[in-house]
Order: structure tokens, then C-alpha cells, then sequence
């Protein structure tokens, strides 16, 4: 009886235990996402406009909070911009994109972080995934393989960007002084709204969330 009780002891302290270090996780989890507010509500389009408004709308919210961009090959979709503008922030997001589908991510409107289907190719140019579109290529290959969904922080600090893709620092505190191609506008000065390329390609979207930092935030520490 002494041994049994003793057992059911052990298994009582470890089930306590378990649920101790889940609680911890849980506490953690929430820490790293102090502050972030969602830009993205997984059931419609609220806080966002379509670039053109007289375009087709080709994005659709889809079951699970997926916002998804669909263009069929050879026709064009439609940008999604947000009707709120910020300055310095932290972008956190979620994308999947068909093999070498084209899309991007817009800080402030104005400076892309691309968005390309090109596993295949481990490029680090400047057009490639991850990319500040057209200004530098990451510095390490952090790209999954098309149809896995990708995760993205991207800081904007008055002119540097620091972006980890994957988990991976592709970009660490840039300077980038202009836009990138196919920008809202060339205020860089100024705040802008974030943007999702929807004119080239077929793209997801899920869990896009923003943390807004003080105007005259320090940069982002290596």
C-alpha cells in the first residue's frame, strides 16, 4: 500500500508539474506578444481598403482567419492597403505562397520585403524572398519550400529595417532611404500604411499583427 501511495505521489507532483511548465509557456508566449495588436480580424476586411477602388477584388477571407490574394496566371489582382498609417513598429506576420508566386509586404507603404516563391533557387539577390525588394538581398537563405506558411518580424526604426524570416536575421538594422518600386507614394519621412502586393500573384496571409514603438524609438540591437 506504502509503494502504491507513494506512486500515485509521484504522478500527482508530476502532473503538477506538467501543468506548472504549460503555464509558464503560455506566460512567455503572451510576454513576446505584449503590445501587438492585430491588423488582420480573420473574418473580413475591416481596417483595410483595396488600393484601387473601382479594381476587382480579388482577396477573400477563408475559414481559419487565412486572407488570401488569388490571380490566376496571366491576369493581375489588386493591392490591399490598411486605412491606417504608422511610423516606427514591429510587423509580425504569417504568408504561404504557390511555387513562384510574387507578392510583398509593405512598411509604411514604401519599402517591400518581397515575397517569392523561389525555394528552389536559394538566390539571395535583391528580388529574391525575403528581399528589401530591389535594395538588398537577405544575408543568409532562411526561405521554406512553397506551401509551408512563413513567419516574418519586420522592424521599421525611422530608416533601418531589421527583418528575421523564419527565425532566421536576414536584415540587420539597414538603412534604406527610398522606396522600392511600386509604393504608395516617395514620403519616406512620413508615417504610411502597410501593404499587401496583391497585382502579381497568388498569396496567403494569416496572424498579421503590429506593435507600435515610440516616435523616436532607439534602432533595432543586433
Amino acid at each position: 500500500m506504502k509503494n502504491t501511495n507513494a506512486f500515485k505521489k509521484t504522478i500527482a507532483l508530476a502532473a503538477l508539474a506538467a501543468l506548472a511548465l504549460a503555464g509558464s509557456l503560455a506566460l512567455a508566449a503572451e510576454s513576446g506578444d505584449e503590445g501587438f495588436q492585430p491588423l488582420f480580424n480573420g473574418k473580413d476586411l475591416t481596417g483595410w481598403k483595396l488600393r484601387h477602388a473601382d479594381a476587382h477584388n480579388s482577396w477573400s477571407v477563408l475559414p481559419g482567419g487565412i486572407l488570401k490574394n488569388t490571380v490566376a496566371e496571366g491576369s493581375h489582382g489588386v493591392d490591399l492597403v490598411t486605412t491606417n498609417k504608422y511610423w516606427n513598429f514591429t510587423a509580425r506576420y504569417e504568408y504561404m505562397t504557390p511555387k513562384d508566386s510574387n507578392s510583398g509586404f509593405y512598411l509604411r507603404g514604401r519599402h517591400e520585403i518581397q515575397i517569392l516563391g523561389d525555394y528552389d533557387s536559394h538566390d539571395l539577390g535583391e528580388g529574391s524572398n525575403g528581399a528589401i525588394y530591389g535594395f538588398k538581398g537577405p544575408d543568409k537563405f532562411a526561405t521554406k519550400p512553397s506551401g509551408e506558411w512563413q513567419t516574418v518580424e519586420a522592424t521599421i526604426i525611422g530608416n533601418r529595417i531589421t527583418v528575421i524570416l523564419n527565425g532566421v536575421k536576414i536584415h540587420d538594422n539597414v538603412e534604406c532611404n527610398k522606396a522600392t518600386g511600386s509604393e504608395i507614394d516617395g514620403q519616406v519621412k512620413e508615417p504610411g500604411p502597410i501593404f499587401l502586393q496583391g497585382d502579381h500573384g497568388t498569396v496567403s496571409f494569416r496572424n498579421i499583427r503590429i506593435k507600435e514603438l515610440p516616435k523616436e524609438a532607439a534602432p533595432a540591437q543586433s
